[in-house]
């Protein structure tokens, strides 16, 4: 609480600044509709602690504005399956969605979410969203202008570790001894891998790390993908779709395989971790490191306080990059116009720096307001804040075409044969190229 405090204070001086968002009151005039806005509104996100930030803030909506705002929580397993079941029908139950930042082109190109190109500068400088959340969760295609959604959560995967460990004479002196050099926190995969190798002690149920891993959805892509571009890997050639020779090259091999080191360096059963599970192997006790979306971070804080510490993802030659999370406000077609008015209002109330100060202390409730990212009292206002800044900056997404659910499948798949040892590597990596191209061309990508 005292840090959120502090913030608050420290705030008031970006409020004397030019705002980043048009701060004007929010009237129908923002939903630039000839239709009058419906009386409540129904949004959709999945089950975690940012929804109920996001509930508590559409209570603040209601009072200014008489519009009710009903947000309605879906398990995370069944989310995207009831989300596209929804949209074939004439009226979807929502009226805004928060999708995944892979769901973009299929919403935008199947005629599932409302264009906001030309709306969205009429609430909100365009400038004061940061570049990367704007290329990855709102515009379709990549880096185009055309925007289908609205920023809502912005997320990353970060590191977390234990402090204490970390800071334990004992510990230290073991490590400079093994090592010869000082016990910190890893700043290059190889030092990552070091760390976790000293601490895996599997007889005194203490682990090395942690990392998403799990082949039910995007889990193993999303821990793989971190390493990728480090290690000079791709999944795609920049600024197009072409996958042969980009993706099956040394550079994607040596990031699976340095991947693949790892998975021997965590808890049993540590290469088919969900995100939950991740998050498990920490909480427990038992984990010295975790790599996860900082979505988790403030509860892993709330738990462990300074026993812990957050940082970066580890790079490799001087990259570093890490796996994009995050969703977008996105307003559906099959709702009606008064309904999408009254979207567009709230989409232009949230989006207004009052309103994001107010969203940022909400537990993980990271914004994409680039001012505030900036921020010293942003940075300050928690110990994962600036390195969730940072992790922005170098943030990176999957595939995010209306064929990604396919491009992800076969993903999940060949990687997961490289990292089990089903397949060697290259040949994994040809052959996912192959299967790539081939959805990519059956789609008309290609």
């Amino acid at each position: 609480m005292k840090h959120l405090l502090t913030f608050l204070a420290s705030t008031a001086i970006l409020a004397l600044a030019p705002a980043c968002s048009k701060d004007a009151p929010i009237t129908s005039s923002a939903a630039s509709s000839s239709a009058a806005p419906a009386k409540a509104i129904t949004i959709w996100w999945f089950q975690w602690a940012p929804a109920d930030g996001l509930a508590e803030l559409g209570k603040e909506f209601e009072k200014e504005t008489g519009i009710a705002v009903n947000v309605e929580q879906i398990p995370l397993a069944s989310y995207q399956e009831k989300t596209f079941l929804e949209f074939g029908n004439a009226r979807s139950r929502f009226d805004i969605v928060i999708g995944d930042s892979q769901w973009i082109g299929r919403g935008a190109t199947k005629g599932l979410y409302v264009e906001l190109t030309d709306w969205l500068p009429t609430v909100v400088d365009l400038k004061s969203i940061h570049a990367g959340a704007a290329k990855y969760l709102c515009e379709y295609p990549e880096g185009s202008g055309k925007w289908f959604a609205a920023p809502c959560e912005t997320d990353a995967i970060g590191l977390a570790y234990r402090k204490d460990w970390f800071d334990d004479p004992k510990e230290q002196a073991a490590f400079q001894a093994k090592y010869g050099r000082a016990l910190k926190v890893p700043d290059t995969w190889e030092e990552f891998r070091d760390v976790a190798t000293f601490f895996q002690r599997p007889a005194e149920k203490r682990y090395g790390c942690a990392m998403p891993s799990d082949r039910s959805y995007d889990g193993l892509t999303m821990g793989v993908q971190n390493l990728l571009w480090s290690f000079g890997g791709a999944w795609h050639a920049e600024g197009s779709n072409h996958v042969k020779g980009t993706l099956d090259t040394q550079g994607s091999a040596d990031a699976i395989d340095f991947f693949k080191t790892l998975m021997k360096l965590g808890p049993n059963g540590c290469e088919r971790l969900d995100y939950g599970q991740v998050l498990e192997a920490f909480d427990n006790g038992s984990t010295a490191m975790l790599l996860n979306y900082f979505a988790f971070f403030p509860g892993i804080e709330k738990k462990w306080g300074s026993k812990v510490g957050f940082a970066v993802v580890p790079g490799h030659d001087g990259k570093r990059v890490a796996s994009l999370g995050g969703q977008g406000l996105s307003i559906s077609k099959k709702a009606p116009k008064e309904s999408q008015a009254a979207a567009k209002q709230f989409i232009a109330w949230f989006l207004k720096q009052s309103t994001q100060e107010r969203w940022i202390t909400k537990p993980a409730g990271f914004t994409a307001n680039a001012q505030i990212l900036a921020s010293d009292a942003f940075k300050q206002a928690t110990p994962y804040n600036a390195p969730f800044a940072a992790s922005v900056d170098t943030m990176r997404d999957f595939w995010n075409v209306p064929c990604f659910n396919e491009l992800l499948a076969v993903t999940q798949r060949y990687v997961g044969m490289a990292v089990d040892g089903e397949m060697p590597t290259m040949e994994a990596l040809h052959e996912l190229a192959e299967e790539n191209e081939r959805i990519l061309k059956e789609a008309g990508l290609l």
